[in-house]
């Protein structure tokens, strides 16, 4: 097995933290607002995306650190509000994935990142948008 670069481990742990953040903000808002679309959806995709990660840091042989984030989160005043954050949290996914993508050449972890990047561009925005539109109109 060949040991990861540092860039490549900080990229890992990066990704990590962020779908362990989006899971854990997603799973308040269903605390805050009940069961409501896409939320539901989403958090379960994210429980996904952090297994994916956690496969990689497996077959490095890494620590697969804890998720810190439940009970970590801002508590939102309304679903809107929450909507319109996602938005924008989706949206710094994409971009730090278009960052990180550019910290290593392992096939294997371009193939997550570029998943998992294109899950929260192609569908997660996709779906938070609809859903402040709808609101808007």
């Amino acid at each position: 097995m060949t040991e990861l670069k540092k860039t490549e481990l900080d990229a890992l742990h990066e990704a990590l933290d962020d779908e362990y953040r989006s899971w854990a903000t997603y799973d308040q808002v269903i605390s805050d607002f009940g069961e409501v679309r896409p939320f539901i959806n989403i958090r379960e995709a994210e429980a996904r995306h952090i297994q994916a990660l956690c496969s990689l840091f497996i077959s490095y042989g890494i620590t697969v650190p804890k998720n810190t984030w439940p009970g970590q989160i801002m508590q939102y005043k309304t679903i809107h509000e929450a909507r319109e954050a996602s938005v924008a949290a989706e949206i710094e996914n994409g971009q730090m994935y278009e960052r990180l993508l550019r910290s290593t050449d392992r096939t294997d972890i371009l193939t997550v990142f570029r998943n998992l990047q294109e899950a929260s561009q192609q569908r997660h925005l996709a779906a938070f948008q609809r859903c402040v539109e709808r609101r808007s109109k």
